[in-house]
């Protein structure tokens, strides 16, 4: 296979891939438990959890998105992550102290565990089958994802061939170690991100696009306003964004893994501030970079000489691609897929602990070694691989599975934290309906009032339920 990039750039490429897989080889000998494989040993420190937490949230998806808001509306576009610094904080305050005490009492290791303290072990059940699916599918999108970034910005790296790449490395120091791997490794892949990103791609991008008065006399003037958003589209972000604070099984690991409550809310408060402004405002610039490249003809060399055929979200990795010399591009490279990988190995960690403790714990009450977990996120991750390698729309698919989960499991937290004595029926009957009704709107395609997301009539459909049938249950 030939690469189309520089022998530097792809050794530095191959360095950063060897250092992801020393840090899971370093962490497979000191775990001893599921305790220490799916929390991290409970011991954690407030920095490695805080930025760990955001480059799961904020990953890969969010940081190419980003670079396509930008492309499409300019500075407006940063909102979209306000509510990542809402959920954050929002939770912090409500959910860590709701959680914190009980997990560390009893060694939960995932989100259901909570539910079921709460409710009842068969809400547990099915909150972990929702769980499985949604997160098992949303690494199997990232994966992909990524391979369809990375083989765009170098064109000889096919989509198959990326995708056995990122998911191979991503998928092999997941399993041999743990969460510790993946929180240190998320670490190290931020901060790559960060400096590669802040430190080289906004400076150069700056200085070869011509600085502030070629943006001003390129984009519309409401690209350079943080009011080109509608209400609806705020709105939209909001109810698909905050909820994932609440029902994200990659936080509560996190929130297990920290030494302790104070900890745990003051990662909440780093991640909130590192995804809005820094992370915010430095996607939306590189996107608007971009957006003015694009006009000046800078990608008509690579066959983008008319929007027609250029994906918005395509419009960064093109411009670091042209711009970036020798050298800086392997960095770059290695930031992408720090950008993917961040996510891609939690979101196996989170499937894998929903199988084993939720599923499989559910019928099957012994304690598990570790040999079983570290198989499952095998299977796990082998079948995300596939998946990405065989399906073209698995991409589609996937974030389908995942707005089901959403929708369908924020009401049953709110009744935790909030209701008094929540019914177990009331929390099953809210997840599938909630989930479900998000899921066959998105299938059926139909337009809805006001533009609206179709997550809000999900989370509707599922508080109406749930208020419902806990009122009947009640009164029996």
């Amino acid at each position: 296979m030939e690469f189309d990039i520089h022998p530097l750039d792809l050794f530095i490429f191959v360095i950063y891939l060897c250092g992801m897989l020393a840090v899971g080889m370093y962490f497979a000998k000191r775990n001893k438990s599921n305790d220490e494989y799916y929390v991290g040993g409970r011991g954690m420190s407030a920095g490695h959890i805080g930025l760990s937490v955001v480059a799961t949230d904020v990953g890969g998806g969010f940081s190419i998105g980003l670079g396509g808001l930008g492309f499409l509306m300019g500075l407006s576009g940063s909102w979209m992550l306000f509510t990542g610094l809402l959920g954050a904080w929002i939770s912090s305050v409500i959910l860590i102290p709701k959680v914190y005490k009980v997990a560390r009492d009893h060694k939960f290791l995932t989100f259901p565990q909570a539910l079921a303290h709460y409710y009842n072990p068969k809400v547990a059940l099915v909150a972990g089958i929702i769980s499985l699916i949604g997160y098992a599918g949303f690494s199997s999108s990232q994966i992909l994802a990524g391979a369809k970034l990375a083989s765009a910005t170098f064109s000889s790296l096919g989509v198959k061939e990326a995708v056995l790449i990122m998911g191979l490395i991503a998928v092999i120091y997941t399993v041999i170690g743990g969460m510790k791997a993946v929180i240190y490794t998320d670490t190290v892949q931020w901060i790559i991100l960060m400096v590669g990103l802040i430190g080289i791609g906004l400076p150069i991008a700056y200085y070869k696009i011509g600085g502030f008065e070629a943006i001003a006399s390129s984009v519309p003037k409401e690209f350079l306003r943080l009011d080109n958003l509608s209400f609806v589209d705020f709105l939209n972000w909001l109810i698909t964004i905050l909820p994932i604070w609440f029902v994200g099984m990659t936080l509560y690991q996190r929130i297990y893994a920290s030494k302790d409550q104070k900890t745990a809310v003051k990662a909440w408060r780093i991640a909130g501030l590192f995804e809005w402004p820094i992370m915010a405002f430095m996607g939306i610039a590189l996107g608007l970079f971009a957006r003015v490249a694009f006009d000046q003809g800078m990608f008509a060399d690579l066959g983008y000489a008319s929007s027609d055929g250029l994906d918005a979200e395509l419009g960064l990795p093109l411009l670091l691609r042209n711009i970036l010399p020798i050298g800086l591009m392997g960095l770059m490279m290695s930031a992408y897929f720090s950008a993917i990988l961040s996510t891609a190995d939690s979101c196996l960690m989170a499937a894998s602990g929903n199988f084993v403790t939720d599923i499989y714990g559910y019928f099957n009450s012994r304690e598990q070694g570790i040999r079983l977990s570290q198989w499952v996120t095998l299977i796990i991750g082998a079948a995300a691989i596939l998946l990405a390698t065989l399906m073209q729309d698995v991409l589609e698919l996937m974030l389908y599975s995942y707005a089901f989960m959403v929708s369908g499991l924020l009401i049953p937290v709110l009744g935790m934290i909030f209701a008094k004595n929540p019914s177990p029926k009331a929390a099953i009957v809210a997840m599938i309906g909630g989930g479900g009704t998000t899921l066959a709107l998105i299938l059926s395609g139909i337009d809805l009032p006001f533009g609206l997301d179709e997550n809000f009539f999900g989370i509707l459909g599922s508080a109406i339920l749930f208020l419902l049938v806990q009122k009947i249950d009640k009164q029996h």
